[in-house]
């Protein structure tokens, strides 16, 4: 039984539902993890009334299936790994440095074009909501929560519409608040739960950061 229709209603519902749990707001930034974070950190953003930006993290995906996500990469951070499935199958990361590499490299590439010369937003004492569109075993998320605690942020809200029960459970313990409104059981992949879950292309997230930042800069600039 599909739950959602679409990232941006999505983004709609999640908003509502960090309106009602989100508790008190300083200075917000919505943080959107690319690619399918985005539409749906959009409309968060758009509803809240707080400023859009990326973190960009890439998943290290398990051996013969990638879909499964092992470990993540932020920046030049060290990569972050599930230790439970990294010792269920035997692998190590000296096995995966070729993987580790190529997202690296990846993660790399989309800060240089989403970004475009754009600075980092600070973060340092802000609440940061973090968002991506939906949450299978967590690894992602969790390596761009300890990525935005390094930033000394005033508090980090994890925002996605639909995840596991375990993963939003374990995530709870590393985000100051994990919202998620369907946390649907047996659960097995993301894009069941979406009547439409398209690939969102690098050129949907570009045109997307360009609206946000032009509005951005024009409040700014007219003291809003």
């Amino acid at each position: 039984m599909r739950t959602l229709l679409n990232r941006r209603a999505a983004g709609r519902r999640l908003a509502e539902e960090i309106g009602r749990a989100g508790g008190p707001m300083v200075h917000p930034i919505v943080l959107a993890l690319p690619r399918g974070g985005v539409p749906v950190g959009h409309e968060v953003a758009r509803e809240t009334g707080a400023p859009l930006d990326v973190l960009v993290v890439r998943k290290i995906g398990m051996p013969g299936n990638p879909e499964v996500g092992i470990g993540a990469v932020v920046g030049d951070a060290p990569p972050l790994f599930d230790d439970r499935a990294m010792e269920m199958f035997g692998l190590t990361e000296d096995e995966l440095a070729a993987d580790i590499a190529r997202e690296r490299a990846e993660a790399h590439r989309r800060e240089v074009i989403y970004r475009r010369h754009r600075p980092e937003p600070l973060l340092a004492g802000r609440t940061v909501i973090l968002v991506d569109d939906g949450l299978a075993t967590g690894v992602t998320a969790r390596a761009a929560v300890r990525a935005v605690r390094a930033r000394v942020p005033g508090r980090v809200v994890l925002a996605v519409p639909v995840g596991a029960r375990q993963a939003v459970a374990d995530l709870g313990r590393e985000a100051d608040l994990v919202v998620c409104p369907y946390q649907p059981y047996p659960f097995r992949a993301v894009g069941q739960w979406y009547d439409h879950f398209d690939q969102v292309s690098d050129q949907e997230v570009i045109d997307v950061l360009d609206h946000q930042w032009a509005v951005h800069e024009t409040t700014a600039g007219a003291g809003i």
